[in-house]
Parts: C-alpha cells; sequence; structure tokens
C-alpha cells in the first residue's frame, strides 16, 4: 500500500521564545517493511541530519529570534510493503547500529514491576515465540485498555499497567516492559496508521520484539489493534522507549504557556 503523508505541528506561546532548540524524528527510513519515495521537513531554521545508533535519521534547527508561534511540517510518500511482520533488520554493510541486546534493558519509563512480572510470566517464561508474543499482546490489550487523554507523554509502564488504561504509547512500552523483564530484546516504534475511521490513531506506537539476536529478526506487533503490524503501519523511528523514539523534542526559554496542535493526513495513493 502507497501513501501520502502530511504531518503538521504547530506551537503557540503566550509570551515569546527566545531562543530554542529541536530535535525530530521524523523522517521515516526505507526497509525490510517499507520503501520511502520521497520525504521532505520544513522548519524555520536550517535543518541539521545525523543517523542515531537505532538507525533514526535525527534532525536539528535552533532558532534565536524571538517568536510567538512555530509550526513544523512533514510530508511525503511512502509504500508499505505486504507480507509477514517478521523481519530481518541486520545493518547494511558500513553502517553502525546497537545490537539487539542494548534493547533488553529496562528504562525508567519502561521497569516492570512485580505484578507486571508475574502477568507476563504465563506468556513469556517459556522463551519467546511469535504465537507466545500474540498471545501476550492480546493480554495487554485487555489489561491496559485504549482511552484517550488518560496519560501524558511522562507516563511510565508501570503506571499504565496500574491505572488498567492508556494510549497506543502506554501499551506499546507495557508489551516492552514485559518482554525486557524476561531478557528479551523489545524496542519502542513511532509511526503512522492509516485507519479511515480512527482518525485519532494516525501517529501511533508499537513494539518491535526480537527472536533471534544472532540473526537481527524481529517481529513487529501492535497492541493497540492486537495484531502483527501490516501495511496500514509506516515507521518513523524506534527507541528503547517514547524518549528516544519521539517525533519531536525540544527546549526553550522564555514562551511562557505554551498550546500545541497536530494535524495528519494519510492517503491511499497510485502517485509517484
Amino acid at each position: 500500500m502507497k501513501y501520502r503523508i502530511h504531518h503538521k505541528t504547530e506551537y503557540r506561546y503566550a509570551e515569546p521564545v527566545h531562543h530554542s532548540v529541536h530535535e525530530l524524528r521524523l523522517t521515516p527510513q526505507s526497509g525490510p517493511l517499507q520503501q520511502v519515495e520521497a520525504w521532505q521537513v520544513r522548519v524555520p531554521g536550517t535543518l541539521h541530519e545525523t543517523v542515531d545508533a537505532f538507525g533514526n535519521l535525527v534532525q536539528t534547527f535552533s532558532l534565536s529570534r524571538p517568536t510567538t508561534r512555530m509550526a513544523i511540517e512533514a510530508s511525503g510518500i511512502v509504500e508499505v510493503r505486504s507480507g509477514s511482520a517478521i523481519f530481518n533488520d541486520a545493518p547494511l554493510a558500513g553502517q553502525y547500529r546497537v545490537s539487539p541486546l542494548y534493547f533488553a534493558s529496562g528504562t525508567p519509563l519502561t521497569q516492570a514491576p512485580p505484578d507486571m512480572v508475574a502477568f507476563a510470566a504465563p506468556y513469556l517464561a517459556g522463551g519467546v515465540t511469535p504465537a507466545a508474543l500474540q498471545s501476550l499482546v492480546e493480554a495487554i490489550a485487555d489489561r491496559v485498555q485504549y482511552v484517550s487523554n488518560t496519560t501524558d507523554v511522562g507516563t511510565t509502564a508501570a503506571e499504565a499497567f496500574a491505572l488498567g488504561m492508556g494510549v497506543c504509547q502506554d501499551q506499546a512500552q507495557v508489551m516492552v516492559a514485559c518482554c525486557r523483564a524476561f531478557g528479551i530484546p523489545a524496542r519502542y516504534v513511532s509511526g503512522y496508521f492509516h485507519a479511515v475511521d480512527a482518525p485519532n490513531l494516525a501517529s501511533h506506537a508499537w513494539a518491535d520484539i526480537c527472536l533471534d539476536t544472532a540473526q537481527h529478526t524481529w517481529t513487529s506487533l501492535d497492541v493497540t489493534h492486537a495484531c502483527p503490524t501490516d501495511e496500514r503501519h509506516v515507521r518513523l523511528a524506534v527507541g528503547r522507549d517514547y524518549q528516544s523514539a519521539a517525533p519531536i523534542r525540544g527546549v526553550r526559554q522564555g514562551g511562557g504557556a505554551e498550546s500545541m496542535e497536530v494535524s495528519i493526513r494519510i492517503d491511499v495513493t497510485d502517485a509517484g
């Protein structure tokens, strides 16, 4: 499936921002599950690019002039390949990428408390298999119900698990935390999801679980929809948790109260 995507984030500040620095992971990369045909990012500054240790394209820019309004836009065309959500993600020749084992330890957002470990044990104590992971996904989707506006970007997996509700970010981080509690490498994935009847899920998150660390074999699972990822999923970035895969992060001086408006449009297209 081929998509034309437009993503705009607009910030408004009650007072002028005098200086700000922004870090973006808004550019999808071609890989075993998708092909990026065209992509551009527009910001009110000069973009500087690098590739992080997870393979994400990271762009940064800064603003030193006073402003009370700022927009960041990303758009392009991505074709998602059909087929299995089990894939090989070994780095290409000349590329550096951290070992899958780097994703086996917890972070402040993905620590699993004893009750979460006990919850995951029937599915993972015997080892990692696609069938066991799918059963765990279904159990988490039932245990942590999707409810909009119940958590924020600082909510931990443990907090969402105790609350019994959250958004896709929380469900993905609970899945990651469960797997890491049993020494299974797991990545947080940010991206887009195409669903005409659920526009609030256009910005989405799910999890990659490593099936074979030596061969770099992963499977990609969407807890919100209790299924492996498919042609509806466009990958943006991977990380150890939300913080290292967030589409936009930044710091600023001044500005006072902040409001943010996000609009994402995803259309099926045959155009190149």
